[in-house]
């Protein structure tokens, strides 16, 4: 019994052990969202971290479309990040879990 509870708290740490490796690499990924014809880029890591935002010049004098164009932008960005970052996450669990589970 005790070396069941054993290797099962072994398979848990090797399982966390992926986890935190998936997560450092997806701190590496970046990810661009856009909005407004290119207007508005943003630049996001696979963990949902904004690294770069880059507007057009031309839209800055109206604040409502940049603000409108940003929200879009990120939001297009943190989908994206955010379908990565799953996948990622189910790989990296999957290889610490024993087999027939």
């Amino acid at each position: 019994m005790f070396g069941d509870m054993s290797k099962m708290m072994g398979q848990l740490q090797e399982a966390q052990k992926h986890v935190e490796e998936a997560k450092m690499r997806l701190n590496t990924v970046l990810i661009d969202g856009t909005s407004g014809g290119g207007l508005v880029n943003v630049t996001v890591t696979a963990n949902r971290e904004i690294k770069k935002i880059d507007i057009n010049e031309n839209v800055l004098e109206d604040k409502e479309a940049v603000e409108d164009y940003l929200i879009l932008a990120l939001n297009d960005a943190l989908k994206k990040a955010e379908k990565i970052n799953e996948q990622e996450m189910a790989i990296a669990a999957k290889k610490g879990m024993p087999f027939g589970l």
